[in-house]
């Protein structure tokens, strides 16, 4: 998900997504948790720069993850995210501050220059050996991708997709998601390589392309013009892929944001972020 141009970062972003794997939770293990809940309040925090929370992401900043290029603005999912976890940590928006990182940056093993980052980062077992996860903020959901006048663009169900020509990338929890959730009345086309599918979707040989949600902007912002997201649905029977709060490993923040990201869970804050910035903004409904 590396972005050092829209298109070459955009790329980078859905060829990680799809390999990205779920997380071993033996192996983000939390470093020495704080032992008394005064340990999260804003004047007991270890921080990079004392008084003020600091919060990588990558530049650009693409939506709808964030808006205008402009972390700061609190618009875009993950800025949102982002000021949300900042407030349970008792900060208000003045005294968080941005700082510029490349995405793999984020994740390599050393000293971080941020407090935590936020850039679509999947929790896996091996970025986990050099930096330490919070708790997942957004489970993964799977997509639905077609031609803006194709057969099936205006589908608002699943059910509706039933008797589409599915096309999917082999190795890559859609598979399992048009078996197990769509159900479909034909077999999906089960393609090698992402842009067999997508040329496939281009030519008329499928109706739809089921793919992870980010990806999904990827690829109907810049590799199938006039194509959009018809809409999202989650899956199941499978370990989802999440995205977690990158840290420096070892880092003394990690049990006091995993308890903000789980109380923004808990009270639903979580799901209305997602369900302004990834569904309604993004124009990708969820189909049940």
């Amino acid at each position: 998900m590396a972005r050092p141009s829209m298109l070459i970062a955009l790329g980078a972003l859905a060829a990680a997504t799809v390999a990205c794997a779920p997380v071993d939770e033996t192996a983000t293990t939390a470093a020495a948790s704080p032992t008394s809940s005064t340990a999260c309040t804003k004047d007991q925090l270890t921080l990079v720069n004392q008084g003020k929370l600091t919060i990588g992401t990558d530049k650009p900043a693409f939506e709808p993850w964030f808006k205008d290029d402009d972390p700061a603005n609190g618009q875009g999912f993950e800025s949102a995210v982002a000021y949300a976890v900042a407030g349970e940590l008792g900060f208000d928006r003045d005294e968080v501050q941005w700082e510029t990182v490349k995405f793999d940056t984020a994740f390599a093993p050393g000293e971080k220059r941020f407090d935590f980052d936020i850039n679509q980062v999947s929790i896996t077992p091996d970025r986990a050996k050099a930096v330490d996860f919070s708790n997942g903020y957004y489970t993964v959901k799977q997509s639905v991708v077609t031609l803006g006048d194709g057969e099936f663009a205006g589908a608002a169900s699943l059910a509706e997709l039933k008797d589409a020509k599915i096309g999917v990338q082999v190795g890559t929890t859609a598979l399992d998601a048009v078996k197990s959730v769509i159900q479909p009345t034909a077999e999906p086309n089960v393609y090698n390589e992402q842009i067999d599918s997508i040329n496939a979707l281009k030519n008329g040989q499928i109706d739809a392309l089921v793919l992870d949600l980010p990806t999904a902007f990827y690829v109907t912002a810049a590799q199938v013009e006039g194509s959009k997201i018809v809409g999202q649905f989650g899956s199941t029977g499978e370990t989802p892929e999440e995205f977690g709060l990158v840290m420096e490993k070892g880092s003394g923040l990690k049990s006091c944001v995993d308890k903000a990201v789980d109380k923004l869970k808990s009270n639903g804050d979580l799901d209305k972020i997602e369900q302004q910035w990834l569904s309604e903004a993004a124009g990708a409904p969820e189909l049940k």
